[in-house]
């Protein structure tokens, strides 16, 4: 989707929505914004939620399509910029100059850098992971995962531990998140990069959700190790365009959330070598309106139907799981960022169960692209824009750290 012009210097921005490509962004031109000399004033405004007034701080802005943002120990953040930027920012707002060492990305379309995490050891490693789309020969491209160790001003010991293959052309559905499981193995979400019949096929790592050790290698319990006609790589299949990615505290079970079509987004909860159904089965239409033409309908034999699923798109990026906080209003709370809707997603669990849903920050008008959790009790989004932002929002009745490290 290309957004309207953005209104200056506010906190609410205004975008234009597009059916035809409703999780799709503008494209990234112009040079690098400057670093912030200094922290500017930090606006607040109250918004309105299902259990009373929630606080939006605007935290940084000037960020040029930022995609995702880690949370640093020190109160500061990491924030990826899709035309290929890392930017570092303090608590008190001030952005950093494009940090040195960022891999070449493919920035166009959907394409460029897109999540970062923190390594499971990154307090003595400062190790980070970083997906992006990566070029390839002859105009192609493909998702591709690297880790490196986070300095002051550059990133060092880059090391590339995962490519899509093969790459493709065209410059849409890359995926992609990061999450990991807690037993020494890291999950990554990706695209069908537009071309339906991959997600389908085992000998290709589009549409897949991939599962590897911490390092890049492949563990030996995955589901396709062994066989001549699959990638060892793949954890599950049949995936459309998977921007959401995270792992629940309480139960250590894996979510995941991707774009339907026109209609269909939907949540999955992937088991080793499970198909789950993109582009057999589907909620969802072409864009065009005609129907698609490999699906047989919302359930498909030898497929998984989604979990949870919203027949409109609300085009969802970013989750995280807001639990462990016995006395926050929203414990166990699913957040997930919503482009084409404007908004950020909250869906009360009952365990496992999805009993509720609200809808927060309308009021903004911003397509949120990354929610994340902080140890505070807080929760922090980015939106897509050219102006892009930082915002914190305080919970319902104040903040609720959380009850063990593991919070969420």
């Amino acid at each position: 989707m290309r957004p309207a012009s953005p209104r200056p210097l506010a906190l609410a921005v205004a975008f234009g929505l597009s059916l035809a490509l409703a999780a799709c962004q503008a494209r990234q031109d112009g040079a690098a914004p400057a670093a912030q000399a200094a922290p500017k004033a930090q606006a607040s405004r109250t918004v309105a939620s299902q259990l009373g007034p929630v606080q939006v701080t605007e935290i940084a802005s000037g960020l040029e399509h930022p995609w995702a943002v880690a949370l640093l120990p020190d109160g500061g953040f990491l924030v990826t910029e899709r035309p290929g930027r890392l930017r570092r920012i303090g608590a008190d707002g001030t952005v950093s100059a494009p940090l040195a060492g960022v891999p070449a990305v493919f920035a166009e379309g959907q394409g460029g850098l897109l999540d970062v995490v923190l390594a499971p050891d990154f307090t003595r490693s400062r190790r980070i992971y970083l997906s992006y789309a990566e070029p390839g020969e002859n105009g192609t491209a493909g998702t591709a995962v690297a880790t490196a160790t986070l300095g002051d001003n550059a990133l060092g010991d880059v090391k590339v531990i995962y490519r899509q293959q093969p790459k493709l052309e065209g410059p849409n559905h890359f995926g992609s998140r990061i999450a990991f499981d807690g037993q020494g193995h890291v999950f990554i979400s990706q695209g069908e990069r537009n071309d339906r019949p991959t997600s389908q096929k085992l000998d290709m790592l589009q549409g897949k959700l991939v599962r590897l050790n911490l390092d890049g290698s492949v563990p030996a319990d995955n589901p396709f190790v062994g066989r001549q006609d699959a990638r060892p790589e793949i954890w599950s299949y049949g995936h459309r365009n998977s921007q959401s990615l995270a792992v629940d505290p309480r139960t250590g079970k894996l979510w995941e959330a991707e774009h339907g079509p026109r209609g269909g987004d939907e949540i999955n909860l992937p088991e080793p070598g499970k198909n789950y159904g993109w582009p057999l089965a589907t909620h969802g239409i072409n864009y065009s309106g005609l129907k698609i033409p490999e699906a047989v309908g919302t359930r498909a034999p030898g497929t998984e139907p989604p979990y949870h699923v919203w027949e409109k798109s609300p085009a969802l990026s970013g989750m995280a799981f807001y639990v462990n906080r016995p006395n926050s209003k929203w414990n166990d709370s699913l957040f997930l960022g919503a482009l084409s809707d404007g908004s950020l997603i909250r869906l009360s669990l009952e365990g496992d169960k999805i009993v509720g849903e609200e809808r927060l920050l309308k009021e903004l008008g911003a397509r949120i692209r990354d929610v994340r959790v902080g140890a505070d009790g807080k929760v922090y989004v980015v939106t897509d824009d050219s102006d892009g932002k930082l915002l914190r929002l305080d919970p319902p009745g104040g903040q609720a750290p959380a009850a063990n490290a593991s919070g969420g």
